[in-house]
């Protein structure tokens, strides 16, 4: 099958932030031309190998990083048509690119929406000036406010925004003054990710040398049913345990990952799914590009789902969505389990829906693992 959901790492970050895990490579400015060229001619070995015929048409394409906005104005549009011999997507198709406020100026926003670009993820994280330079990003608390603007002139009408919750208690973050700053700049869609210190990042290096302590579990818990309620009471609608959207403005090309549909990606660190098979690229940017120039296979690493595995996989990710999972597919054992949930308040039955509550969500991966197991 011909994957319809095309995702493009851009791995370039002017800085890592603190937190920061993702396949990134410094750098101050990022070699757009290159990236074009390895990324086009990774598609064109796939769809060779593949025996894809070209040219395709997509219906969504995402440009994750790393920040795509560090490329500028017209790199946007030298992908699109640079692609055009082997995939194509019209102005129905949800084209989204990831935006740091810093680097997301008028011009950009004016020569991606010019290329077909139509919608916006911006990192914002939080709109307070010390805790952002303790993350290591590079905007100011009003950065968020100033990109909003310049999509909005440039005509970008879909914008989503992510936030960050969980921090240490002893920065003394006022989660619910974030939230509401958030929500008055009006976008589509917000995003929510709780902080993870993961071991190779300078937080995983404070928290593991006993300079730095996360929230706990309680406090972690507490934010993110805060933002649960105050984002719904703002008219975003939980849709994913994670993502919030107003009416019709979901994210189109996450709902594919989460339904399970097939995705190629491309790019340094990018993974792809075509069932049963999921591969996945060096994360190395030099690496991944020499390969590319070399004409030899970027694949990292690739595994079939299937079996457990795939059940598992796919009871997870719909209880990760607010329609939640079939309530009928359950054998006896599973269906007393849910009742369980349903008495602890952890999920509740929508006609022959089974679909967790915020409080579930809390619990998604032990759920998820404990219903597989049933």
């Amino acid at each position: 099958m011909t994957p319809r959901h095309l995702y493009l790492h851009v791995p370039f970050c002017i800085r890592r932030c603190s937190y920061c895990d993702f396949a990134v490579t410094v750098f101050p400015s990022p070699p757009g031309a290159e990236w074009v060229d390895a990324v086009v001619s990774e598609l064109r070995r796939r769809a060779r190998e593949r025996g894809w015929e070209t040219p395709w048409q997509l219906d969504t394409v995402y440009c994750g990083g790393g920040t795509p906005s560090l490329l500028g104005p017209g790199v946007m549009a030298e992908l699109r048509e640079r692609l055009a011999e082997l995939v194509w997507w019209d102005t129905v198709a949800e084209w989204t690119c990831e935006a740091n406020p810093e680097s997301f100026t008028a011009e950009v926003a004016a020569g991606w929406r010019a290329a077909g670009v139509n919608r916006i993820s911006l990192g914002a994280q939080t709109f307070s000036e010390p805790i952002l330079r303790w993350m290591g990003r590079q905007h100011g608390p009003e950065g968020p406010a100033a990109a909003v603007a310049a999509a909005r002139s440039a005509g970008i009408d879909n914008v989503s925004i992510d936030l960050i919750f969980g921090l240490p208690r002893r920065l003394e973050r006022d989660w619910r003054e974030d939230l509401r700053r958030a929500a008055e700049l009006e976008p589509e869609h917000v995003s929510l990710y709780g902080l993870t210190a993961e071991s190779a990042t300078p937080l995983g290096r404070w928290v593991r040398d006993g300079r730095e302590r996360l929230a706990d579990e309680s406090e972690y818990a507490a934010e993110y049913l805060e933002a649960v309620a105050a984002l719904e009471a703002a008219d975003y609608r939980a849709y994913e345990v994670s993502n919030f959207a107003r009416p019709g403005r979901e994210s189109r090309h996450n709902r594919a990952y989460w339904e399970g549909r097939a995705y190629l990606g491309l790019g340094s660190g990018a993974h792809s799914y075509v069932p049963p098979e999921r591969w996945w690229n060096t994360r190395d940017w030099p690496e991944y590009a020499a390969r590319v120039r070399g004409g030899e296979e970027t694949m990292a690493g690739r595994e079939i789902v299937d079996g457990e595995a795939e059940s598992l996989e796919g009871l997870w990710l719909g209880l990760r969505r607010r329609e939640g999972i079939n309530a009928s597919d359950l054998n006896p054992a599973q269906a007393a389990l849910a009742a369980g949930w349903q008495d602890q308040g952890w999920a509740r039955r929508g006609g022959a829906r089974l679909c967790l509550t915020p409080e579930g969500w809390l619990r998604l991966d032990s759920l998820a693992v404990a219903l597989a197991s049933a």
